[in-house]
C-alpha cells in the first residue's frame, strides 16, 4: 500500500469509523458492560421483545441522532459540548449541561460499584483497590489528551469486540437450545417500546463525549455515514452479549451483573478472568471520554476569553468527578441502572433530540443555503 493510499485510508477511518468506536466505548460501562442495562430495559420484557426494540428502536434512533449531530457539530465547528449547545439552544444550553453532569455522576457511580465488585466477588481483593485503578488510569488519560485517548478507545474497541464475540459463541455452544427457545416465545409485553425508548434516550446524553472526533468530519456524506454507521458499532457487542443471555432467561433477571453470571453458568473461568480484565478496560473507557467532554468543555470557554486550560487540571477534574460518582456508587449497582438512567432519559429528550431534530436541522438547512441564521437566543456566552 503506498503512502498515499494509507493516508486516504486513514482519513476515512477517522472520519467514519472513529466517531463509531468512541460512541460505542464511551458508553460502553453504562450502557451494556455489566450486562445489567440489557436486562433492566429489554430482558425485562421478554427476550423477543427486548431484541425487537433494541434493534428498531434504540439502534435506529442512535444512527439517525449521531447522523444529525455530526452534521450540525461540522456545520458550526462545535467540537465540544458547549459549544453544540450555544448553537443549539442559545442562552439555554446550561439545561443540556445539568442533565450531562447528573449523567456523568450515575455512570461514574455504576463504573466505581462494577470495579468494585468484580475485584471483590471475584479475585477476593478489597473494594477500593477497583476504584483505585480506574482513578489512576482515568486520570492518566485525561492528562495525555486528545490523541493518546483516541488510540486507547480505539484499540480497546477491538479487542472487546472479540471478547465479546467469543463470550457469544461459547454461551450459544452451552445454551444453544434454550437461546433458539427463549426467542420462540414471541413478544408477550408492550413494555418493550417504552424500555427501549428509554434505553436510547439516556445513551443518546453521551453523544456530546464523541464530539472532539468530529474535527475529522469534513463533509455531509462523512457526517451521515459516520453517524449511521455509528449507531450499529455502538450496539454489535451489546446485542452479542443479549443473544448469549437469554438462554439464561428467566434467572438472569435478578442477577447483579449478568455478565459473570453467564460466564459462571457456562463454566468458563478462563473466559471470565479475561472478560473481566477487558471490563475493567471499558469502565477506564467511558470514564474517561465522559471526563474528557468536560475539559474540552472548560478548554472551550476558557479559548473564548483568550486563556487555555492548563494540562495539569485535566487529571484534577477527573479526580474530582470520580470521588463524586464514588460517593454515588454506595446506592448499588440495579438501583443506580433502574432508577437514575431512567430519570435523565426524558430530560434528554426534550433538551437535545428534540431541539436537534427539529431546529438543529433547521439551522443545518439555512446555514448550508448560506442564509445563516442567528443562535437560538441571539447572543453567545461565556459560561
Amino acid at each position: 500500500m503506498t503512502v498515499v493510499q494509507t493516508k486516504d485510508f486513514t482519513s476515512a477511518f477517522k472520519a467514519y469509523v472513529l466517531p463509531g468506536i468512541v460512541f460505542q466505548s464511551v458508553i460502553i460501562a453504562g450502557g451494556y458492560g455489566t450486562g445489567r442495562e440489557m436486562v433492566e430495559y429489554f430482558l425485562n420484557y421478554g427476550p423477543v421483545g427486548g431484541l425487537v426494540g433494541m434493534l428498531f428502536i434504540s439502534t435506529v434512533m442512535w444512527s439517525v441522532v449521531l447522523a444529525a449531530s455530526f452534521e450540525f457539530a461540522r456545520v458550526y465547528r462545535a467540537h465540544d459540548y458547549r459549544t453544540f449547545f450555544l448553537k443549539l439552544l442559545g442562552r439555554f444550553w446550561y439545561s443540556f449541561e445539568v442533565l450531562y453532569l447528573i449523567l456523568l455522576l450515575i455512570v461514574l457511580a455504576v463504573i466505581g460499584s462494577t470495579a468494585g465488585v468484580l475485584l471483590r466477588d471475584n479475585f477476593g481483593l478489597p473494594y477500593l483497590l477497583g476504584v483505585a485503578i480506574m482513578l489512576a488510569s482515568v486520570g492518566f488519560l485525561t492528562f495525555k489528551g486528545t490523541s493518546l485517548i483516541e488510540k486507547f478507545l480505539s484499540g480497546w474497541s477491538l479487542l472487546l469486540y472479540g471478547i465479546y464475540l467469543v463470550f457469544f459463541v461459547m454461551c450459544f455452544l452451552r445454551f444453544g437450545d434454550e437461546i433458539r427457545n427463549s426467542l420462540s416465545m414471541g413478544i408477550d409485553s408492550s413494555g418493550w417500546v417504552v424500555g427501549a425508548f428509554k434505553y436510547g434516550f439516556y445513551n443518546l446524553g453521551a453523544i456530546p463525549a464523541v464530539l472532539f472526533t468530529t474535527h475529522h468530519i469534513k463533509s455531509r456524506r462523512q457526517a451521515v455515514g459516520a453517524g449511521l454507521l455509528g449507531g450499529v458499532i455502538g450496539i454489535f457487542p451489546g446485542l452479542l452479549f443479549y443473544l448469549a443471555i437469554v438462554g439464561l432467561y428467566p434467572q438472569v433477571l435478578s442477577a447483579e451483573v449478568p455478565a459473570v453470571y453467564a460466564l459462571r453458568a457456562a463454566r468458563l473461568p478462563l473466559l471470565l478472568i479475561v472478560f473481566q480484565v477487558v471490563l475493567l478496560g471499558t469502565l477506564v473507557e467511558t470514564g474517561t471520554g465522559m471526563i474528557h467532554a468536560v475539559n474540552e468543555r472548560l478548554r472551550s470557554a476558557l479559548r473564548a476569553r483568550g486563556r487555555d486550560l492548563p494540562r495539569r487540571v485535566r487529571p484534577l477534574v477527573a479526580l474530582g468527578l470520580l470521588l463524586l460518582g464514588l460517593a454515588l456508587s454506595t446506592f448499588g449497582l440495579i438501583q443506580l441502572v433502574a432508577k437514575g438512567y431512567g430519570a435523565v432519559s426524558w430530560g434528554f429528550l426534550f433538551v437535545y433530540i428534540v431541539p436537534l431534530m427539529t431546529w438543529g436541522l433547521y439551522k443545518i438547512w439555512k446555514k448550508e443555503e448560506g442564509r445563516g441564521p442567528v443562535d437560538a437566543a441571539g447572543a453567545t456566552s461565556r459560561g
